[in-house]
């Protein structure tokens, strides 16, 4: 079993930048799959990036240019690095994984983000 925590949310202003940190504990090396999801008010979670063992990214087309997903795996962590953030990118933002059965962890608490016009 994993046990994560998101960090790094806040306020920012269009335009400006943050970096979100998924901290993992646990049975950490049966983690295949890392991802970032979000959900906005009133809206369904929707995945925003992931990255597998190999280093494979993918992204979704709304974030595609301005967001980069990283792990250190020393550190057991991973990152979701947000630029040129829109009102649009407002939500809670939530890590998870997939681990090595093809099972999903447990949803946490999540870090907002809210980005001011």
């Amino acid at each position: 079993q994993v046990q994560l925590v998101e960090s790094g949310g806040g306020l920012v202003q269009a335009g400006g930048s943050l970096r979100l940190s998924c901290a993992a504990s646990g049975s950490t090396f049966s983690m295949r799959v890392l991802a970032w999801y979000r959900q906005a008010p009133g809206k369904q979670r929707e995945l925003v990036a992931s990255i597998i063992s190999g280093g494979s990214t993918n992204y979704a087309d709304s974030v595609k240019g301005r967001f980069t997903i990283s792990r250190d795996n020393a550190k057991n962590t991973f990152y979701l690095q947000m630029n040129s953030l829109k009102p649009e990118d407002t939500a809670v933002y939530y890590c998870n994984i997939v681990d090595a059965y093809g099972r999903i962890g447990s949803w946490g608490q999540g870090t907002q983000v809210t980005v001011s016009s």
